[in-house]
């Protein structure tokens, strides 16, 4: 069983952070509890930090997507954090298409991206 998802409330802004190798129920758990936090915490972005992750699956991918997608729906934002080269290659022959959500090389950047509005995110990047 992989460790656990950590989410963490910094100012109106979620942080999670995904375990090296985590496991399908991992994966499911990532989605109940971002969108169970967004709604507690009426957070306006979600930064789904990456880095650690090694291995990406179909499942995996489909379920990032699809919370992304969620939190849009529930007037958040979400940028993907961290993501390493091998990932990114892995997600692009698997298809996965992000739609507005948007990305950051690390944790940091994404926060400040978070704190942009929409137009104005591309001046950080």
């Amino acid at each position: 069983m992989s460790e656990p998802i950590s989410v963490v409330k910094v100012r109106n802004v979620l942080l999670v952070s995904m375990p090296a190798d985590p496991d399908d129920s991992t994966v499911a758990a990532l989605q109940d509890r971002t969108l169970e936090a967004m709604s507690k915490y009426d957070a306006r972005a979600l930064v789904l930090d990456l880095s650690k992750v090694e291995i990406l699956d179909s499942y995996f991918a489909r379920m990032v997507s699809e919370t992304a997608q969620m939190v849009s729906l529930m007037g958040g934002d979400t940028i993907i954090a961290g993501m390493q080269p091998a990932l990114a290659v892995t997600a692009t022959e698997l298809g996965v298409t992000l739609g507005r959500t948007r990305t950051a090389m690390t944790v940091e950047r994404a926060l400040e991206v978070a704190g942009q509005p929409r137009g104005s995110a591309a001046k950080l990047l």
